[in-house]
């Protein structure tokens, strides 16, 4: 069941719990009342973040992304469509990742590195800039 308010979506989850979730004014994408978004940021409407999670000025989150739990998201970051950001994970400023990207959890993306599309990064892995062991785990 889903049920909208003004700025506000509530879905009943599959624990028959209610969760409910704020439109982002830039982008109108959904956001846990316990997440901060930059108001310089960019939501598609199908995206996610979920509480707990920060996304940073000037980062933008593609169409049917989920930002999970606890995520922190830089500056200048573009997450692409249908990415999943796992819980805990920390994505570093002007990263980028790619469409269809799966970021386990707590992993450490670091700040100008790329997630090529489709790419799966294993839970608790580092994501290295180019140059410096791009796309290595640590």
């Amino acid at each position: 069941m889903t049920r909208r308010t003004a700025g506000r979506v509530e879905f009943e989850d599959d624990q028959g719990q209610v969760v409910r979730y704020l439109r982002h004014d830039n982008g109108r994408g959904l956001v846990a009342p316990t997440a901060r978004v930059h108001e310089g940021a960019w939501l598609a409407e199908t995206a996610y973040v979920e509480a707990g999670a920060v996304v940073g000025d000037g980062s933008r989150v593609g169409a049917g992304s989920w930002v999970d739990a606890g995520v922190a998201i830089g500056e200048g970051v573009t997450i692409d469509r249908n990415v999943h950001v796992g819980a805990g994970t920390r994505v570093g400023d002007g990263a980028r990742i790619g469409p269809g990207a799966r970021i386990g959890r707590d992993v450490l993306v670091e700040p100008r590195a790329r997630v090529e599309p489709d790419q799966l990064v294993d839970d608790g892995a580092r994501v290295r800039r180019r140059g410096s062991g791009y796309g290595m785990a640590a």
